[in-house]
């Protein structure tokens, strides 16, 4: 039995936009591959061969993002403010600045928007931790201390 796949809402939506596209890319590079297919000859060109290998990469996303779709859960709304979990907002610091993450499941991770992923070191550091625990977090730069400040 796989292991559910807690998303977002915001987060299932946007797989479900990704697939679309990809099926779309699959069917345009179909297209392409019967266009450039040269049944007549025994060698295969370069172009229809990257193609192949496009195709091969894209159904293997759309397989990725099927699977995951079907194995996922929607997380509610309305989420424990008591304890960090898939879906929490969290605040916290260190003793030189203050950060806030939303921590979601690794498929809709962005660390650009501040989604890190529950798998990640930090979140998987903060899963399940409350207002004022402490964590310590390995980093390149060495050992950090954060303190939760808030859960939303």
């Amino acid at each position: 039995m796989n292991k559910k796949n807690l998303l977002t809402k915001d987060g299932y939506n946007q797989l479900v936009e990704q697939l679309e596209e990809l099926k779309k890319k699959q069917d345009h590079l179909i297209g392409q591959i019967e266009d450039v297919a040269q049944p007549d000859e025994s060698g295969e060109d370069g172009l229809a061969t990257q193609l192949k290998e496009e195709l091969e990469v894209t159904n293997n996303n759309i397989d990725e993002i099927e699977e995951a779709l079907e194995t996922s859960e929607i997380i509610s709304d309305k989420i424990n403010c008591n304890i960090i979990q898939v879906g929490s907002k969290v605040k916290i610091k260190t003793s030189a600045n203050t950060k806030e993450f939303h921590i979601v499941n690794h498929l809709e991770s962005d660390p650009t928007t501040n989604k890190i992923s529950d798998q990640s070191p930090l979140g998987k550091a903060l899963m399940g931790k409350k207002v004022n625990d402490q964590i310590e977090v390995e980093a390149p730069a060495g050992k950090i201390i954060y303190k939760v400040v808030s859960i939303g």
